[in-house]
């Protein structure tokens, strides 16, 4: 049984917390921490969580807890995870690990000289969707892969509270499409172009933020790929991904509540498509924690390693880049 303390009770914080303690039979919560300690305190009540503090620092100081699951603001991550790796613990950590490359370098430095394990939380590469995907193309299905289109947008912009504090979309959003990318194909990105405006609030480009973007990506392996994202697809979670290659394609629809299609004399039809991540990426939640445990139990690399959350931030700032300068960017720029 490996005793787990999981810090920040926010939104992710709450979801692996209910995991951890309902779906994971290896593991129980020990503890929880959020600067907010009601917020702890709330989500510790639900859940039988038998300890709750404001300072993170009281769970790292605990002998009895194994593994800390990273769930705070972006910019409190490497400070936790260096902390954490120094006092033996083993790490989830949610992505971004950082916004800056010095830091997250810093922090990949400590796990490294600790010798304890860091996942990072890309939890889409547990969908069985997309692993579908991957599987197909490791197995050659589609012959060689020519071409990748990622189609990634989401129902509604998130606050602008947060905009302002997320680092942008690339780094936020994209993210996760660009650790797809890497993970379907298996190869390195070498040069991003963007295409980005602002299409769906203008306050959104009043906070030096972009709310559409097209993405191309220039693989190492001759694979050309491209990210289309959108902060409102008003029609739901939009979330699907093709591969083209010289034996034929590969391609992923999105998820629905139900498998109903309703026929009529004027249309056919079928209700709208989930409409949030949590509800579109339940079970990969999950499966990324069990992987994690996995790779505990059987001191086994972890599926999702720091080098992964460094590359998805170094993609990131190259689109970003790329967008200002009008230009493609190579990674080796960054």
């Amino acid at each position: 049984m490996l005793n787990v303390a999981i810090i920040g009770a926010g939104r992710i914080g709450r979801l692996h917390a209910e995991n951890l303690c309902y779906r994971i039979p290896q593991t129980q919560v020990v503890g929880i921490a959020d600067v907010q300690i009601s917020a702890a305190e709330e989500t510790a009540a639900r859940l039988n969580i038998p300890f709750t503090t404001a300072d993170y620092r009281e769970l790292l100081a605990k002998p009895n807890v194994d593994v800390v699951v990273i769930c705070s603001a972006t910019d409190t991550h490497t400070e936790i995870i260096i902390e954490s790796a120094k006092a033996g613990k083993q790490i989830f950590c949610e992505k971004p690990i950082d916004l800056s490359l010095s830091k997250i370098d810093a922090a990949l430095e400590a796990v490294d000289k600790a010798g304890v394990k860091m996942q990072i939380g890309f939890n889409r590469r547990f969908d069985p969707n997309f692993r579908r995907v991957r599987t197909a193309i490791e197995r050659g299905e589609m012959g060689t892969p020519h071409r990748l289109h990622i189609i990634s947008r989401d129902p509604a912009p998130p606050p602008l509270s947060y905009v302002k504090v997320s680092g942008g979309m690339f780094v936020d959003m994209t993210i996760h499409d660009f650790d797809m990318a890497r993970y379907l194909i298996g190869s390195e990105v070498e040069e991003i172009y963007t295409l980005a405006g602002v299409m769906v609030d203008p306050a959104i480009g009043a906070a030096g933020d972009v709310d559409s973007a097209l993405v191309t990506l220039k693989f190492a392996n001759g694979v050309i790929g491209s990210i289309d994202n959108s902060r409102q697809a008003v029609y739901g979670y939009d979330q699907r991904v093709e591969v083209f290659g010289s034996g034929g394609k590969i391609e992923t629809d999105n998820n629905y509540p139900n498998a109903a299609h309703i026929s009529t004399a004027q249309n056919v039809y079928r209700d709208l498509p989930l409409n949030f991540f949590l509800e579109r990426y339940s079970e990969s939640y999950v499966s990324e924690i069990l992987s994690f445990v996995d790779a505990l139990e059987h001191d086994k690399p972890v599926s999702v390693g720091g080098i992964d959350g460094r590359q998805a931030v170094v993609m990131g700032m190259a689109a970003r880049k790329s967008y200002l300068e009008h230009r493609p960017v190579r990674l080796d720029e960054i």
